[in-house]
């Protein structure tokens, strides 16, 4: 049985507007509702007219928003030689190869985000099973995989985001925390909205931008228009 939403959070959803309103009205609208007892995560939910079952419809990607996400993530790279070290000096939690591989292996997965050097893929992909389910594989496609470990361990730490459509055609993703001031949250909405509107594949017909919603950890969402 579904919870009943809390007293708070139906004395917010009466303030909540009826239809589509802009990226700054939706901010002023999320930031008025009541605060909890920690920051909470602002997420912009887009539902896109893409049929999630073609592979050439599919949406993923990564991209650090202008004003960062609020809250750092932990990053561990594969990889060797003295990649190791750049990584670790960049951030990384964890670096290397075999050993790092038999670390998952055996259990252990106390990390956001986990990147590669092409060379090292053919043996991370051993993993396959244990990290994709989690959306924890390196991918070239969402910037994972690179030469430049150091460099990709410093943009995650720092909070780059990586996001894809799920079976419903909706992407997910943070743009901020509560205690962002307004003009930071409607940069973020605005510069991930124009990089997801970049990303519209040429197969997909029809509206692109069906839904967005902009909404907090414990608040009802608010439409935006797209």
């Amino acid at each position: 049985m579904p919870r009943k939403p809390s007293k708070r959070w139906r004395s917010d959803a009466t303030g909540v507007p009826a239809g589509a309103v802009s990226v700054a009205e939706a901010v002023e609208c999320v930031l008025g509702f009541a605060k909890g007892k920690f920051d909470q995560t602002v997420e912009l939910v887009c539902n896109l007219g893409i049929d999630p079952k073609q592979a050439d419809q599919a949406i993923r990607g990564s991209l650090s928003l202008p004003n960062g996400i609020g809250s750092t993530k932990k990053v561990i790279a594969f990889c060797d030689g003295e990649d190791v070290g750049k990584a670790i000096e960049a951030g990384a939690m964890e670096a290397g190869a075999d050993e790092l591989i038999k670390k998952i292996q055996d259990g252990w997965m106390d990390f956001d985000v986990a990147v590669a050097t092409p060379a090292m893929m053919r043996s991370v992909s051993r993993l396959g099973r244990v990290l994709g389910p989690q959306g924890k594989m390196p991918s070239p496609k969402s910037g994972t995989v690179t030469p430049d470990v150091a460099m990709a361990v410093k943009e995650y730490v720092a909070g780059k985001i990586e996001y894809r459509n799920d079976s419903g055609g909706n992407v997910v993703a943070p743009v901020g925390k509560l205690s962002f001031t307004p003009d930071k949250l409607v940069e973020n909405i605005k510069a991930f909205l124009e990089h997801i509107r970049r990303q519209k594949p040429s197969t997909a017909k029809g509206t692109y931008f069906k839904k967005v919603f902009l909404t907090a950890t414990m608040t009802p969402s608010v439409r935006v228009e797209a």
